[in-house]
């Protein structure tokens, strides 16, 4: 076997093998298959010498180095698109990594909520006796109106002006008035027999006011504590209609979920686009793999220059 015959087998061996690499990254059956069939294409003149050495050149040249060529440039575009999602992910966990870091998560507000019930339960017990003793001493447990000024802006849900009225409305004959607080009588009759077993159960906001919801443990039935006027009502869930009583969550918190989902389906389409494949490459490639699995193909070489052609051609656009 002379040098030349050596040498584009040798190169031909090189070919192949960064064919191999390839269609290993892209994952994609006819490249695999279009791999395996130039493997045997080269086997076969590396197994008969007698056979013309330069058809197994120009079989490369017209069709593998022009493939290789273009695969190569599609995975650089397909790298740039990664690159952008890859910054995309970046943003958003330094963006969640701030917030995360200035907001009050979940797990404190549903703590500091059970604090906050029982201030509340122990503030009405104290409101009774003072009520029954005529007493004007203060009723309300220390930092009464923290939980809200903490909590309101992030986990309090809006309601309009307008539902607020609807909520707050009573008769004065309705309630007992002492010096610090106002008290409906049926409601402070409930509190009574179901011994003062509340818990806080959700938080409203119409701009600034806010008001705390307040559920009893045995019984469906609610109640409203409005801080600015220490007012206690009963409270009628169904008043507002349509309202998502669910467990809240703060906007950040929301925002911060929203991001880490979208993290997640970025990430998820990271192994599709490094792989992609525009489909009519992919049908190219297929028409070449039955040219090439044609046990004649060699006899019929020169058809590959139009395969070739459009493969260059695709090399020159702009559509990678």
């Amino acid at each position: 076997m002379d040098e030349h015959h050596l040498n584009i087998l040798q190169l031909s061996n090189a070919e192949i093998n960064r064919l191999q690499l390839l269609s290993v990254f892209f994952e994609e059956e006819v490249l695999y298959k279009i791999y395996l069939r130039s493997k045997v294409i080269h086997q076969l003149f590396e197994n008969n010498p007698e056979l013309d050495i330069d058809k197994l050149e120009l079989f490369h040249v017209q069709f593998t180095s022009s493939l290789i060529a273009l695969l190569k440039k599609i995975k650089k575009s397909n790298e740039k698109n990664v690159s952008l999602i890859d910054d995309e992910i970046y943003l958003n966990k330094e963006m969640i990594r701030k917030m995360s870091s200035h907001v009050y998560t979940e797990k404190n507000f549903n703590l500091d909520k059970q604090k906050q019930s029982l201030k509340i339960n122990l503030s009405l017990r104290k409101l009774y006796q003072l009520l029954s003793d005529h007493s004007d001493e203060f009723p309300f447990s220390k930092n009464i109106n923290t939980f809200s000024s903490r909590y309101s802006r992030e986990f309090y849900k809006d309601i309009t002006t307008a539902q607020l009225e609807v909520l707050l409305q009573y008769e004065l004959k309705d309630l007992y008035i002492h010096q610090h607080a106002s008290i409906q009588k049926k409601l402070m009759g409930l509190l009574c027999k179901y011994d003062f077993r509340t818990a806080f159960f959700y938080g409203l906001k119409a701009g600034d006011i806010v008001i705390e919801i307040y559920k009893f443990l045995d019984v469906e039935t609610y109640f409203l504590f409005y801080p600015g006027r220490n007012l206690f009502i009963l409270f009628d869930i169904n008043k507002l209609e349509g309202m998502d009583w669910s467990n809240p969550i703060s906007d950040k918190g929301r925002i911060v979920q929203e991001l880490l989902y979208k993290n997640d389906k970025l990430t998820s389409k990271i192994a599709a686009i490094k792989t992609y494949i525009p489909e009519d490459i992919l049908l190219l490639l297929k028409e070449n793999y039955m040219k090439i699995d044609d046990i004649s193909f060699l006899d019929h070489l020169n058809n590959f220059d139009v395969q070739a052609n459009i493969l260059k051609a695709m090399l020159k656009t702009d559509l990678f």
